[in-house]
């Protein structure tokens, strides 16, 4: 049988939650550099978060689209 645990006290669940959020800060900055490095206008980096978003978006259905055609022309060589 496991031994009881010993309850957690307040500065160790407030060091607990501090690291935390510092992991998932950590996380979602090393994603939004990843993106900045996919998308070719974001390269130079100093956007904001909504416009890295609004960019990549932008770029993702313009990518999407260019497939497209890519394929239909494609298709239509076959």
């Amino acid at each position: 049988q496991k031994a009881p645990r010993e309850n957690l006290t307040e500065e160790q669940k407030r060091n607990n939650h501090i690291k935390s959020e510092q992991k998932r800060r950590t996380q979602i900055k090393e994603g939004f550099d990843d993106l900045c490095n996919l998308v070719p206008k974001l390269v130079t980096g100093g956007f904001s978060k909504s416009a890295v978003l609004t960019t990549a978006g932008s770029w993702l259905s313009d990518l999407l689209e260019g497939n497209r055609m890519l394929a239909q022309e494609l298709k239509q060589l076959k």
